[in-house]
């Protein structure tokens, strides 16, 4: 029998496992490999904060995603020995396999950034890229008033570059609905020369921007942030007041 091993069972692992298993003979056997068995619908995070969905709508097992004839195996990987063709799991196992995909996504690194992690994580200063992080600004939503919201894309590349913008957007509707908008100043602090990456669309986005009155700082590239002051500090020396932080920290893989 031949061996195949993925190393993630996210979005694209499970892709990769669905796909392959329809089409690879019986003499292949497919192993999936991932430390948890909770699958989070990531698009989903987006809407959590305005009460679009709620969290059982966006988490499922990853194994009832996979085919039959996929082993789902749970375990954090340790070291890949490519010589040998071994995956080493931390609770000692060891994987073998013939061919081996590596889906182990990327994560979100706000400890990156000085000054991002500390008393103030989850009180004023907020994430909606992972299930908790958008759950408690739903909550810290729900109870605002008012002020200024900065949207901070620390830095670039980041998974899904228009979730920001998609973000800001929701976010006037939101406080439109709850008929507090002229309370609220919303800023797009991002390190891009404009609202988006390709030309056209930010001339389109950024016009978007204007028509809801939603400020935009290009070119700002953070370099910490002080949550007692409540102020965000660029390498260039500029900085930016809040009153509420929603952060897009650092991806690593």
């Amino acid at each position: 029998m031949k061996k195949l091993l993925i190393l993630g069972a996210g979005t694209a692992g499970t892709m990769m496992a669905n796909k392959l298993r329809r089409r690879l003979s019986a003499e292949w056997t497919i192993t999936v490999v991932d430390r948890d068995n909770e699958h989070v619908y990531q698009p989903g995070l987006l809407f959590l904060p305005f009460g679009i969905y709620n969290e059982g709508e966006l988490v499922r097992e990853r194994s009832s995603f996979l085919p039959s004839g996929v082993e789902f195996r749970l375990g954090e990987i340790e070291r890949l020995d490519p010589s040998t063709k071994h995956i080493h799991l931390k609770d000692g196992a060891k994987l073998d396999y013939d061919l081996l995909i590596v889906a182990t996504g990327t994560r979100t690194v706000p400890s990156e950034t000085k000054g991002l992690i500390g008393p103030a994580w989850n009180k004023t200063i907020f994430d909606f890229y992972t299930l908790e992080g958008s759950s408690k600004l739903r909550a810290a939503l729900e109870r605002w008033q008012g002020g200024t919201l900065v949207l901070n894309i620390v830095e670039m590349p980041i998974k899904c570059p228009v979730a920001p913008l998609e973000f800001l957007f929701l976010a006037d509707h939101y406080f439109q609905q709850r008929k507090i908008r002229d309370d609220v100043e919303l800023v797009l602090a991002t390190p891009l020369d404009a609202a988006f990456t390709k030309p056209r669309a930010a001339a389109e986005l950024g016009a978007l921007l204007e028509q809801k009155n939603i400020k935009i700082v290009p070119n700002f590239s953070t370099s910490e942030v002080d949550s007692e002051a409540r102020t965000l500090t660029a390498y260039d020396g500029t900085t930016l007041d809040y009153d509420l932080l929603v952060a897009v920290p650092t991806h690593q893989g």
